[in-house]
């Protein structure tokens, strides 16, 4: 057999390998789920609807969301009543988690802006709801700040996992 005929050969064989291997290769190729570790040193934060830390193994993906606030469609911003913007920022939030594919139970940290803590308190209750509703465990930080865009009272930022 001449040297072109050896090639032949061993570029059949060579085919031929890689089209029964393909498919055995991805036969062996394991899915590896995400895990999520919580950690609580201590129980007075499970009645503040957070936790201390989350460890996360296995990501597949992670969303670092925007910080969401009751901004309509158009771009315009509330100018309504605490609660009215908490309700807001969550359904704007919610969306932007969804259009991304993740889902609301993969936020494992949220930080939460407001201009006034003594007209949030009073509605915190609108975030605990949500949060019991939607699965969610979370790292938290909760800022008081001086002002938010024109007239926005609270804003939502979170970082989802999937």
């Amino acid at each position: 057999m001449n040297f072109q005929g050896k090639l032949k050969k061993i570029t059949k064989l060579l085919v031929i390998t890689s089209i029964i291997s393909v498919p055995v290769a991805a036969q062996t190729k394991k899915h590896i789920t995400m895990e999520k570790k919580i950690i609580n040193p201590w129980a007075w934060q499970d009645q503040r609807s957070y936790v201390q830390a989350v460890e996360v193994k296995n990501v597949e993906s992670t969303l670092y969301v925007s910080g969401q606030t009751a901004i309509n469609d158009d771009g315009v911003s509330s100018n309504e009543d605490m609660e009215s913007q908490l309700i807001h920022a969550l359904k704007n939030l919610e969306k932007v988690i969804s259009q991304a594919g993740f889902e609301n139970s993969g936020i494992v940290r949220l930080n939460i802006y407001t201009t006034s803590t003594a007209e949030l308190w009073p509605k915190f209750h609108i975030l605990q709801d949500w949060i019991a509703k939607n699965h969610v465990k979370q790292a938290v930080t909760l800022l008081e700040v001086k002002s938010l865009f024109e007239t926005l009272k609270v804003e939502l930022e979170a970082t989802v996992v999937k």
